[in-house]
């Protein structure tokens, strides 16, 4: 391979090693891999371009032109001149998949789902940088500046991760930026002609004969790069002061629990923030219930359970297969009413979040996709990058209805609940502690408490409801809320949840939508106003308790304001009185909306539906085809070596042929079978030895006795027969006396070694070798094509000079 092909690869994976360290940021990782490939066209393109040649600029910008061509063809096919060539149209739909993509990254947090924006920025990232350091590196020989685009790379990925995305990300991207300085020094060594080297291979003093490459520099120099990267990690670890940076690790976020599976952690304050200050109300949401009040109805998302003083936040969690039913909700006792209700849902193509808007608590769930359950919040979460977009599923749920006597009376939760939730920082200043038992002075129960702290917030304090309020974050956002009682939802179930805390009181806060108003067609439509966030109380016996202490929003549970029905214990699960055993489904999709918005998902929800019961479903077809295609290629890749050394093997111990020459020619294919196969055992051909030394060497280092070594020695006999008798005499038996080699030497090898010559075999490289004199002797032929036109250009600019004179 030329100096320049080992830096262009070299370059091509250095990106690569740097962009994995992005990979924990998505939940899918495949773009990687079609990252990889675009990146390898680019830079295949770079090389073609080096060799015509043309100028630099010129190939840089041709690179350029060729990524905005694929990344058209990826993104923007549909709005593009033959799928490809881009226009306004397309240009229009990239700022789209820009803005979206930039939405996306505040929304949620890592890892985040592969949604077409981040897609665009993660695929259309790689291959700039990867521009950037081929430019670098390759057209320009200058391999030292290649490393900052591969640190900006890095650094994004850390950044973003908050620096908890593993330290084994740096040794990677440093080993590709290693790899390809070192592979820069080789080129330039190599420029000044034949160096020494290490000891001869092949014949003479110490200079490598055949490619001029300089063994022991590279040797030495990887030993450097290999040294300083060491001494970089240990110096990181063994300075403190140095933590939290690039390769530290940083704070718990949303992830993969124990038990497998991804949750995609929203950032609520973010979301709801943007939702409520919308200028346009949008259907984010419909559904109809056989409840016979919807005024309980919140739809509830997700429950942020961690608080550390300034925000709450979603903590890691195990999460399993939705189960057929799902469990009792925690804490709920046998004695407290409640009513079974049924309720279809159906979400807005535009409304695209990672988890499943549903009444809680719910007890049964039936949705198409790839979903999850998380049984410590009781939430479905998407699993994979499945979203609510267009979706429409059933939910089967309680409506849980205790009474006051019964929350007064509830014991004291189990230890280690409240030990996690009652759990508040050290930092968490000392005001909202003291205002929360000023607020609840009197109260002899931690549920009078509760509802002092609810109705201090919704009425008796003096706050005020404000959307654009920004109160700051840190450890002091808490107590500028109090003392300012200017806020949003955010802001006072934060707010109240931190004070329960620091009372006893278990705690969190939980994200979604109020119940959301009539429609026309006899269903509730949920909009982005509706979105909600409020706090959740524990009460042993009730379970996770709901409180609503934003003012002008939602509605207050019975059992939390003064006048409180009485209720008495039901039966497990009473279907709601006087109301339907099924859902009505509502009509279609509304007629007055324009293909344009249909085609933008700005036409809103569709009327729901009943959905079948969750559970039987197996795969799909489509997906069993994906899923299998994606084993089959890469195992396909991976076998490729071996399928072709044993292609190549039934071809050279096939037929003698008929004649005198075939029967030669085969003998010598024999003979390279056997060097071939020794080759692929770990004994490197030497072409400089006669066939019988070469025999005695690979009998000698294979550790061949008895048939095997006599094998080799008639191969090797038969060979020096073709090669130099007068008549040479044509050898029998010579395939059965390869295949015998080959069994001996794995025979001495033992298992790995066996394995690794056939499933890695070294001869491959007679393959590398191959295409290399190929593609130099393209290069040769486009050389002498040019200087061919050259001279001819310059004999006919002569020919009229030569009139002349």
């Amino acid at each position: 391979m030329s100096g320049r092909g080992r830096l262009a690869l070299c370059a091509w994976a250095a990106t690569l090693l740097a962009a994995a360290a992005m990979t924990p940021l998505v939940d899918a990782w495949t773009w990687l891999l079609q990252a990889a490939f675009l990146s390898a066209v680019v830079s295949g393109a770079g090389a073609a371009a080096r060799r015509v040649p043309l100028a630099r600029p010129l190939i840089v910008a041709g690179q350029a032109v060729l990524i905005l061509l694929l990344l058209t063809l990826l993104f923007a096919r549909e709005d593009a001149l033959l799928g490809v060539v881009p226009g306004p149209d397309a240009g229009t739909r990239f700022g789209e998949l820009l803005a979206a993509g930039a939405q996306d990254v505040g929304r949620y947090a890592i890892p985040a789902p592969a949604t077409d924006g981040i897609m665009l920025m993660l695929i259309g990232g790689v291959l700039l940088i990867g521009l950037a350091v081929d430019a670098l590196a390759v057209t320009y020989r200058s391999a030292a500046p290649a490393g900052l685009p591969l640190l900006a790379l890095f650094s994004v990925a850390a950044g973003l991760s908050g620096g908890g995305a593993g330290w084994w990300w740096f040794p990677l991207a440093a080993s590709g930026y290693l790899a390809l300085l070192l592979a820069e020094s080789r080129d330039r060594l190599s420029q000044w002609g034949r160096v020494f080297g290490g000891a001869p291979q092949r014949g003479g003093a110490g200079l490598d004969i055949e490619g001029g490459t300089a063994r022991a520099p590279m040797r030495t120099g990887r030993r450097i790069g290999a040294a300083a990267l060491g001494v970089a990690l240990v110096v990181h670890w063994s300075l403190p002061s140095l933590g939290g940076g690039l390769i530290g690790q940083g704070g718990g976020g949303a992830g993969t629990g124990p038990g497998g599976g991804t949750i995609n952690a929203v950032n609520p304050v973010v979301t709801l923030k943007d939702s409520l200050n919308q200028p346009e109300s949008r259907e984010w949401l419909k559904y109809k219930t056989n409840a016979k009040t919807t005024g309980d109805m919140y739809l509830r998302i997700m429950a942020l359970d961690r608080f550390d003083g300034g925000a709450w936040k979603f903590s890691v969690r195990e999460i399993t297969d939705i189960p057929g039913e799902l469990p009792r909700p925690e804490g709920l006792g046998d004695g407290v009413a409640t009513t079974e209700v049924r309720t279809n849902i159906s979400a807005a193509a535009a409304y695209r979040q990672g988890w499943l808007p549903m009444p809680y608590p719910a007890s049964e769930v039936a949705v198409d996709g790839r979903w999850r359950f998380d049984p410590a919040r009781r939430t479905i979460v998407g699993d994979r990058g499945q979203t609510t977009g267009g979706l429409q599923y059933s939910v089967t749920s309680l409506r849980v209805r205790p009474t006051a006597q019964q929350l007064a009376e509830a014991p004291k939760a189990p230890a280690a609940l409240l030990e996690e939730y009652t759990r508040v920082p050290d930092t968490l200043p000392g005001d909202v502690r003291s205002t929360a038992l000023r607020v609840t002075r009197g109260a002899a129960n931690d549920y009078e408490r509760a509802v002092a702290l609810q109705d201090w917030f919704a009425a008796d304090g003096g706050f005020s409801y404000d959307t654009e309020v920004d109160s700051g974050g840190g450890i002091q956002a808490i107590s500028r809320f109090l003392k300012n009682k200017e806020g949003f939802c955010i802001h006072f179930s934060f707010s109240m949840a931190a004070m329960a805390r620091t009372l006893g009181i278990p705690a969190r806060v939980a994200v979604g939508f109020t119940p959301g108003s009539p429609a026309a067609d006899g269903a509730m439509s949920v909009t982005n106003r509706d979105a909600h966030a409020w706090p959740e109380l524990y009460f042993e016996g009730v379970g996770w308790t709901r409180f609503e202490p934003t003012p002008t929003r939602g509605s207050a549970p019975d059992y939390a304001r003064a006048a409180i029905p009485s209720a008495g214990p039901s039966s497990p699960a009473e279907p709601e009185a006087a109301a339907p055993e099924e859902v009505p489904a509502a009509p279609s999709r509304s007629s007055d909306c324009s293909p344009q918005e249909r085609r933008l998902g700005e036409c809103g929800a569709t009327a729901p539906q009943d959905v079948a019961a969750a559970g039987g479903e197996g795969p799909t077809l489509g997906s069993v085809l994906m899923w299998a295609g994606g084993i089959a290629a890469p195992a396909a890749v991976l076998l490729l070596p071996m399928l072709w050394r044993r292609r190549l093997r039934g071809l050279r111990l096939g037929s003698g042929g008929r004649t005198a020459e075939d029967a030669a020619a085969r003998t010598l294919l024999v003979w390279q079978e056997v060097t071939d196969t020794a080759w692929d055992h770990g004994i490197v051909p030497d072409d400089s030895l006669s066939p019988r030394r070469a025999a005695a060497r690979i009998v000698r280092l294979g550790g061949l006795e008895g048939a095997p070594a006599d094998s080799v020695r008639r191969v090797a006999r038969a060979v020096e027969q073709v090669l130099y008798a007068p008549r040479p005499a044509p050898g029998t038996g010579l395939a059965e006396d390869a295949e015998r080699v080959r069994a001996g030497l794995g025979e001495r090898a033992g298992r790995v070694g066996r394995l690794r010559a056939l499933t890695l075999p070294r001869s491959g490289m007679r393959v590398v070798w191959a295409c290399s004199e190929r593609w130099g002797a393209v290069g040769d032929r486009v050389t002498a094509a040019r200087r061919g036109l050259r001279d001819r250009a310059v004999a006919q600019l002569r020919r009229p000079l030569r009139h002349r004179g």
